[in-house]
């Protein structure tokens, strides 16, 4: 008895230990920490969705958009809550394999089982629409209203706008704090990845009310905790989209690159590498053979030749030569250098002219493009003199402006030689006189010279961006752009220049390809190509003569002569530009259809990478056009 006792207090006492121990953790979870478990608690019945801005649209010189958006579906899954006995319903209602579907779901729960990932991009409307009738009866399934960008086609522009694709798995790791996650879109190249941060906009934030079957069904609290989306800033752009395709279409079957800037701000009318590719390409799910070809096509359409072409300039690098010797006093306007068909330097053999020009001048030896007068110039200088001025210019470096993708180009000095030719000598350097040998310039740093040349030495900064402006807000920001600097080089040894650059045009290799009416400036060039293939055509100009608004460099990969191939196009561009139209006239029109049969050699193997001639060739054909 005395034990049944015992063992009755001692039941009772356990049971009343117990019981305060459970009143304790009440207590805690009711008054303690209500916040923290409410809140909880609340989540069972409520759904966080992101809501994305609208992507910054982008817009040419005069308003004309160039990409903006369009409306789209995304369907997402949240691993955590999907239950993979429904694929085969998922994948039926999505009209996709099985196994698409799976694996999409393995992807998305190897970044995160708890956070909606982005499964099915652009669902088109009456899919979302059957597959939204189902979300009762697919637990973990949802959507986002996403936009897709929509490139306009009067112009591919490819180059400078880029073009937006899934962000990558090491691109997460860097950005992930920004609010992005896997599948969403980032600008990968061009404009679309350097104005990234201010194209994207804000994210914002719904906070929804779910029912049993996980079904939206309306805000919480009528939407007084959700965070409106901000959308990104509207680029606008000095591109001229008149000017832009009339270019694209001109580079038809060739290989090489064009830009045009305005003289007076720097800004870039016309941008072109070909061949280039469709940026819409890359805003729906890619086949691999159009992934495999752009990567692997020998030809590289997703390199920016107009930005990143080392090519020699062949005689467009005379007036430069040109300048340098009458600012350093190797030569004056009026002296004269005799033209025997050769530079005497090797004899009749080596480093020879296209002709016999006699005794010459600087105005007439640019109009006759004499290689004998630019090799005696170079004789006459020093190759550190020839380094420091080519930089004055912005050879041999990149620019501080908004486009990314650029190549510095090869400017040589003496460091150079000395490093790849130990003992050099003066037959290594004196093809530098003809933009020849080793060196290489890119069509943006040859259309940046020339402008400098047509304004009289204000080298100014090429660049597309001109304002950001906010959908929403009307904001407006500029774009940081160096101010421009003023070459030391007196205004009148550009006279003598310009004035040679003119007699090309009216006399010499550029007459046929002048515009009609409009005086220029301009100089052909046919520089030599590496590995026996056909030269390269070069050419640049600027227009008005008297009042030069437009300066145009373009670089056309092994299509011969510079007044053959890259002369008409950058003459036609120009008048594009300056008048509206290119003349109907019948000269005009033979020049057009001229430039328009012109084709680029065929490459002869994927791996034809550009490269830049020996200095110490024996010969220079660096001859100008006949």
């Amino acid at each position: 008895m005395y034990d049944y006792k015992i063992r009755g207090r001692v039941f009772i006492g356990v049971i009343v230990v117990a019981m305060g121990l459970l009143s304790l953790r009440l207590a805690q979870l009711q008054l303690i920490r209500t916040d923290d478990y409410t809140i909880e608690s609340e989540s069972n019945a409520l759904r966080e969705r992101r809501v994305l801005p609208a992507r910054g649209a982008i817009y040419d010189r005069t308003g004309r958009a160039l990409v903006n958006n369009e409306p789209s579906y995304t369907i997402t899954i949240t691993p955590r809550s999907f239950d993979r006995g429904k694929i085969p319903l998922l994948a039926d209602l999505l009209e996709v394999p099985d196994s698409v579907v799976s694996a999409r779901f393995t992807e998305l729960r190897r970044h995160s089982a708890f956070q909606p990932g982005k499964a099915f991009r652009d669902v088109p409307e009456d899919v979302f629409s059957r597959v939204a009738e189902n979300f009762y009866r697919l637990p973990g399934v949802g959507y986002e209203q996403d936009f897709r960008r929509r490139y306009h086609t009067e112009a591919t522009a490819a180059h400078v706008l880029g073009y937006v694709r899934e962000i990558t798995d090491s691109e997460l790791v860097r950005l992930g704090e920004r609010g992005y996650r896997q599948g969403d879109l980032i600008g990968k190249s061009g404009l679309e990845s350097g104005y990234e941060s201010r194209l994207r906009g804000r994210l914002g934030s719904e906070i929804k009310v779910v029912n049993v079957h996980g079904l939206e069904v309306k805000s919480w609290q009528d939407g007084a905790f959700d965070n409106a989306p901000k959308s990104g800033y509207d680029i606008h752009l000095g591109l001229d989209t008149d000017l832009q395709a009339l270019a694209e279409s001109l580079f038809v079957g060739k290989r090489g690159g064009a830009v045009a800037l305005d003289v007076n701000s720097g800004e870039i009318l016309a941008l072109v590498s070909m061949p280039d590719y469709d940026p819409d390409v890359f805003t729906a799910t890619m086949d691999p053979e159009t992934w495999n070809h752009l990567i692997n096509s020998p030809e590289k359409p997703l390199y920016n030749r107009a930005t990143m072409n080392r090519l020699p300039p062949g005689s467009t690098w005379k007036p430069f030569m040109a300048l340098m010797a009458l600012q350093e006093d190797k030569i004056s306007p009026a002296e004269h250098i005799y033209c025997g068909g050769y530079h005497p330097l090797g004899g009749s053999g080596v480093f020879r002219d296209m002709h016999v020009h006699g005794s010459i001048a600087v105005e007439e030896a640019l109009e006759q493009s004499c290689n004998t007068f630019f090799f005696e110039l170079m004789m006459r200088t020093n190759v550190e003199v020839f380094s420091k001025y080519a930089h004055m210019f912005g050879f041999g470096q990149r620019v501080s402006t908004d486009i990314g993708e650029q190549g510095a180009g090869l400017i040589p000095d003496s460091s150079y030689f000395n490093r790849r030719f130990p003992g050099w000598g003066p037959g290594f350097t004196i093809n530098l006189g003809v933009g020849q040998g080793d060196m290489g310039v890119t069509p943006l740093q040859l259309a940046r010279y020339v402008a400098a040349v047509a304004s009289r030495g204000m080298l100014y900064t090429p660049h597309l961006v001109t304002r950001m402006v906010h959908q929403e807000t009307g904001e407006t920001l500029y774009p940081k752009i160096p101010a421009p600097t003023k070459l030391p080089i007196d205004e009148a040894h550009f006279d003598v220049v310009r004035e040679g650059m003119k007699r090309v045009m009216e006399a010499g290799t550029g007459k046929w390809i002048q515009i009609p009416g409009i005086p220029s400036g301009g100089k052909t060039g046919t520089a030599q190509a590496p590995h026996e293939r056909k030269d390269d055509s070069v050419f640049i100009l600027f227009a008005p003569y008297d009042n030069p608004q437009i300066a145009v460099a373009v670089q056309v990969e092994n299509a011969g002569f510079g007044a053959v191939a890259a002369g008409p196009i950058g003459s036609l561009m120009a008048e594009q530009y300056l008048t509206g139209s290119i003349s109907s006239s019948p000269s005009r029109q033979w020049v057009l259809q001229s430039v328009l049969a012109v084709r680029s050699e065929p490459l002869d193997t994927e791996d034809d990478e550009r490269a830049v001639a020996d200095g110490e060739s024996e010969e220079s054909e660096s001859g100008e056009d006949t």
